[in-house]
């Protein structure tokens, strides 16, 4: 084993603060703010305070506005740094993104046969059906 600087500590760190330091949330009032609303789990249960200890093991499911994470805790942070630092307080287990079908430009201009504005063409038609018979 080397002598290398490990992010583990081997105590517990409050949530709010880890998920500060591991670059989750962008400032830890936004991360009091998560855990109090129940949009974070750690080890499948659900917590609502922002003090909750975290340890090397412990895994966060985290609820974002556009994503769900999975996080194992690899450590305890001592700052929040850089990404490349960040992302050795865990190991990211989340499952990839759905990935759905994307629509050319081509095809997402294409319109079904009677959907949106009428072409010159049905115009014209409208204006004989509608034209008065003298």
């Amino acid at each position: 084993m080397t002598d290398e600087k490990q992010p583990f500590s081997g105590s517990r760190q409050r949530i709010d603060k880890w998920l500060f330091f591991a670059r989750m949330v962008k400032s830890r009032s936004l991360a009091q703010l998560y855990v109090q609303n129940g949009s974070v789990r750690v080890n499948g249960e659900r917590v609502v305070q922002p003090s909750h200890g975290v340890k090397a093991g412990d895994r966060i499911e985290l609820s974002l506005e556009r994503r769900n994470v999975v996080l194992v805790v690899r450590g305890s942070g001592e700052r929040r740094g850089p990404f490349e630092e960040a992302k050795l307080l865990y190991d990211d287990l989340t499952p990839p993104a759905d990935e759905t079908k994307r629509l050319t430009a081509f095809e997402q201009a294409l319109r079904m046969p009677g959907t949106g504005r009428p072409t010159k063409r049905d115009r014209r038609a409208i204006d004989r059906l509608t034209a008065d018979d003298d």
